[in-house]
């Protein structure tokens, strides 16, 4: 692979960036100020590295200068607001002939750029495409497996930053550990009710797009979607708490198009629910806690 152009001059694009550099490939970072034909010209892989909302914006600019057999590799996590699309859906609808990849995972760009021991998945229909991924990602500190589970990859790595937010909630009502592990693991129950009701693998959520980096987002101050939630619960409105944070906080609109799907497949969500009550219907942090804890008895396993 003589060049790589990653779209998106983040954290998260800088630090593959720099492990791509170290693997030896010429590589080039576009950002809005950049001429995007310019960094896209003969670039044999292109690496989305925007916020989830923006990628439609940037592929519909992009698609016309891709390489017909350019290898795309998404790392956004999150769900479009408007249509409650994956990211590869909208890459489907733009450029149906994309070669699209998804990496997801517990991966802190802060701690790819110190080389700390990271591992991911990447997951495309194509499994020879994975695998070609797999590799061109693979180094002695950034391990790489391959998912065929496309549908289950993205909703993972997408829903778990709604769970992340309402644990940095709980941090921030100081409810302490106990009540954090116990949002973490119906956390994960009621993704995985969503997901595969919408198709995806159900083990595909005890993997590294799921657990893993609902672990990673949950219990990490690298975590935007997790500081977020500490502010809210600290007593700050939502538009307080993403105005310090300063960055994208990806929860705050997957949330809205999580409750919606939700509802459209007659999904039980509590907590997504609880979370969205309290960014957008200005419920009471508090009172919303003691709904979930006060809910009516049920087994834990439901058949």
């Amino acid at each position: 692979m003589n060049k790589i152009c990653i779209l998106g001059a983040g954290s998260f694009g800088t630090a593959i960036e720099d492990l791509l550099k170290g693997k030896g490939f010429e590589t080039s970072l576009w950002s809005r100020h950049m001429d995007l034909a310019a960094c896209l010209r003969g670039a044999e892989c292109v690496i989305f590295a925007v916020p989830a909302q923006d990628f439609r914006e940037v592929l519909t600019k992009a698609a016309p200068f891709i390489e017909a057999d350019a290898m795309a590799v998404n790392l956004a996590k999150g769900l479009e607001i408007n249509s409650r699309k994956r990211l590869s859906e909208v890459a489907a609808e733009i450029a149906p002939n994309l070669r699209y990849v998804a990496l997801s995972g517990p991966s802190h760009a802060e701690e790819i750029m110190q080389r700390l021991p990271t591992t991911v998945c990447v997951s495309s229909p194509d499994e020879e495409l994975a695998r070609r991924a797999q590799e061109l990602f693979m180094t002695d500190y950034f391990r790489v497996y391959t998912n065929g589970d496309m549908i289950g990859t993205e909703l993972g790595g997408a829903l778990k930053n709604i769970i992340a937010l309402g644990s940095g909630i709980c941090d921030g009502l100081k409810f302490g550990d106990n009540a954090r592990a116990a949002l973490m693991t119906r956390g994960i129950a009621e993704i995985s009710r969503l997901g595969t009701a919408l198709g995806a693998r159900q083990e595909t959520f005890f993997g590294l797009s799921g657990i893993g980096d609902l672990i990673v987002t949950c219990c990490s101050m690298y975590s935007r979607n997790r500081r977020c939630g500490i502010l809210i619960g600290e007593g700050k409105t939502l538009k307080e708490a993403v105005d310090e944070i300063g960055q994208v906080v990806e929860s705050v609109t997957t949330v809205k198009a999580a409750h919606r799907l939700a509802a459209e497949t007659g999904t039980e969500m509590p907590i997504t629910s609880a979370i969205h009550s309290l960014l957008y219907e200005e419920a009471d942090v508090r009172e919303t806690a003691a709904k979930l804890m006060t809910r009516s008895a049920k087994p834990e396993y439901i058949e």
